[in-house]
């Protein structure tokens, strides 16, 4: 069966999977290692990388296509980290740094390359448009490796599903910060880490709890994204090829989260 009954529900259950893995190399060891190599200041090589695969992007825009963190800290990290790389060298990094964390944390996988590849059926059969940081990311090199491309896969996977959460945030309503505020794993806790000074997350806060369907409307947008990718692995993989998905990212989450240094 490969209708979207058949996969109703597996976009919700992989999400974690995807969401943490896909983005644990962007706060890793691996990645601080490879800014200072190619010369970037400290906690920049996230921003510049990762925006850099659609050239040379302003500040301002920079930070509508994040998102989540405030427009200062773009303004801030930006300029000089554009001044030290130019943008195909930053992908490059940005990449080196996917696989340096894939290398280390990935390599257990039994045939990372068969994962890498159910997961890139299903990135290659989407229609990129209007979801630019995907759509950079989707047409990027891709690593040789197999281990590597699994790491790579995971993170242009998650860009798909960022992508396409924004898209619903946008039908219920939501700016990204109230999605956050809404989150049960959010709050304003979550945006004290991305760098929101506390007098600024107040005021989000204070601004999201004054609309009284905030979660309601917060779930729907959770809903609608999990729907647009349960389609999609309905429409690219046989029922077969959707528990294999699972079962090979349960087991990697599992292997992943359960060594040493995780």
């Amino acid at each position: 069966m490969t209708t979207i009954e058949g996969a109703a529900g597996l976009a919700s259950r992989i999400r974690p999977v995807v969401q943490v893995l896909g983005g644990r190399f962007m706060t890793s060891p691996e990645l601080a290692a490879v800014e200072a190599e190619v010369g970037l200041p400290p906690r920049s090589l996230y921003v510049r990388g990762r925006s850099a695969v659609l050239g040379d992007v302003p500040p301002k825009v920079a930070a509508e296509l994040f998102g989540i963190f405030p427009h200062w800290l773009f303004d801030f990290v930006l300029p000089p980290a554009s001044a030290a790389l130019d943008a195909p060298a930053s992908v490059r990094a940005y990449a080196e740094s996917s696989a340096r964390w894939s290398r280390v944390h990935l390599s257990a996988q039994p045939e990372p390359g068969r994962l890498a590849d159910l997961l890139f059926r299903v990135v290659d059969a989407v229609d990129a448009s209007g979801l630019a940081l995907f759509a950079g990311w989707k047409n990027a090199p891709r690593p040789a490796d197999d281990v590597e491309r699994l790491g790579f896969a995971l993170m242009v996977f998650r860009e798909l599903r960022g992508g396409l959460h924004f898209a619903a945030l946008r039908t219920v309503g939501l700016s990204v910060p109230e999605a956050v505020i809404a989150d049960p794993e959010g709050g304003r806790a979550r945006l004290l880490r991305t760098a929101w000074p506390a007098e600024a997350a107040d005021e989000l806060v204070a601004s999201a709890e004054r609309k009284p369907d905030l979660r309601d409307r917060w779930h729907r947008a959770e809903s609608l994204t999990d729907a647009r990718i349960d389609e999609l692995l309905a429409s690219t993989l046989t029922a077969s090829e959707q528990a294999e998905l699972e079962s090979r990212l349960a087991e990697l989450f599992a292997q992943v989260e359960g060594s040493p240094g995780a």
